[in-house]
C-alpha cells in the first residue's frame, strides 16, 4: 500500500467501512452492496471507487456485473504499519515501567 493517507482517508467514512465489512464475508456485486444502504447504486459506486483507489478493494468485469472483493494484501499492509506503532508503544511502556520501578521507595 503505497499511500497510507488514501487508505486511512477511505477508512474514515462509515459507509466505506461497512462495505469492507461486507466484503470480508466474501465477494459481492455492486447491486448486492447497495441492498443494506439507503443509497443509490451510483453513490455506492463512488464509495467503491475510493476504496479501489486506496488499494483496499479490487473489482473484475463479469459481463455486466462488477464483482468486488477485498484486496489480498491491503489489510496485511495496514497491520504491518500498525505493528510498527505497537512496537514503539511497547518500548515506551517498558521504559516507563523502568522509571516507575526506580521511583518506588525501598522498604
Amino acid at each position: 500500500m503505497a499511500n497510507l493517507d488514501a487508505t486511512f482517508s477511505a477508512l474514515a467514512d462509515p459507509t466505506r467501512r461497512a462495505i469492507l465489512a461486507r466484503l470480508a464475508l466474501g465477494e459481492a456485486t455492486v447491486m448486492e452492496l447497495v441492498e443494506p444502504f439507503d443509497m443509490t447504486q451510483p453513490a455506492i459506486s463512488r464509495h467503491l471507487k475510493v476504496l479501489v483507489n486506496a488499494g483496499l478493494v479490487v473489482q473484475r468485469v463479469e459481463g455486466t456485473k462488477r464483482p468486488c472483493r477485498l484486496a489480498p494484501t491491503a489489510v496485511a499492509e495496514i497491520d504491518q504499519w500498525l505493528g510498527m506503532l505497537r512496537r514503539a508503544l511497547e518500548t515506551n511502556y517498558d521504559r516507563l515501567d523502568g522509571v516507575l520501578a526506580a521511583m518506588k521507595p525501598e522498604k
